[in-house]
């Protein structure tokens, strides 16, 4: 199975991603979802409550919750709860946030980006470049990339 990680940014803030070329879905960590959207320093402690009080509920979202390895800050490989973007989209619904809405906008953003690039594979170059060149790297040495 061909796998793409990579870290997609919102408003500055890292969010892990997976991709799975063979479900075509895109695989969110959603400690760091939460930790965007509430800006918490335990985003671990909020998903754990969040995840108790969603199985008092009766919600069964929490049991569908998969997990993958992720590179963790400390640069170790560590399973990680994810969640796809149908989940996760469900999962923003009990967190109460002002950028509730911004991230859903965002996370759209990022599915159809993903399904634009498999039609035109050209696009992920394109991409590539506009990224390095936010972040500073000059027009001459991304052409290097090419």
């Amino acid at each position: 199975m061909s796998k793409e990680n990579a870290i997609k940014i919102f408003e500055k803030k890292q969010v892990r991603t997976h991709w799975d070329e063979q479900q075509e879905k895109w695989y969110f960590s959603i400690v760091d979802v939460i930790e965007v959207l509430t800006e918490t320093d335990r985003p671990r402690k909020y998903w754990n409550d969040l995840k108790t009080r969603l199985l008092k509920e009766g919600s069964e979202l929490s049991e569908k919750i998969g997990q993958l390895k992720m590179q963790s800050p400390d640069g170790k490989m560590r399973l990680t709860d994810v969640a796809d973007t149908e989940q996760l989209f469900r999962l923003i619904q009990s967190i109460p946030s002002p950028k509730a809405e911004p991230f859903k906008v965002w996370l759209s953003q990022v599915a159809s980006e993903r399904l634009d690039e498999m039609q035109d594979p050209e696009l992920t170059i394109d991409r590539a470049l506009e990224q390095y060149l936010r972040l500073g790297y000059s027009e001459y040495a991304c052409r290097g990339f090419y």
